[in-house]
């Protein structure tokens, strides 16, 4: 579901309001691959790898690489995307801290039932 969100937000629109919302749903996708990855893990390893892992992502931007290999093959830039923005990470971080915050309390309520 989160990536049909992401794809649909981009194709559908060209506000301005849907690079940041791109932005935090891959942080989610992020999030979400990295707890069914390290399943029996404390959630907060969880958030805090999904941020490293959208953190070196977005800093592999700088080097060129991420374009260069989006002109060879179009779909990486779905995965790599191309050139770095700062404002990237304050929507990745605030993305992976409210992904956190929902996992944290659906966990709690079905512990709870």
């Amino acid at each position: 579901m989160t990536v049909a969100l992401g794809l649909s937000v981009r194709t559908f629109s060209d506000g301005a309001w849907t690079g940041p919302v791109g932005d935090a749903l891959y942080a989610v996708l992020i999030y979400l691959l990295v707890a069914i990855l390290l399943p029996g893990k404390p959630r907060v390893q969880v958030v805090g790898a999904a941020m490293t892992a959208c953190l070196l992502i977005e800093v592999f931007q700088l080097t060129g690489l991420p374009a260069e290999l989006a002109r060879s093959w179009p779909p990486i830039r779905l995965v790599l995307g191309t050139t770095f923005g700062v404002a990237d990470l304050f929507a990745y971080a605030a993305a992976c801290v409210l992904a956190f915050a929902v996992d944290r309390t659906l966990s709690n309520a079905v512990t709870l039932r």
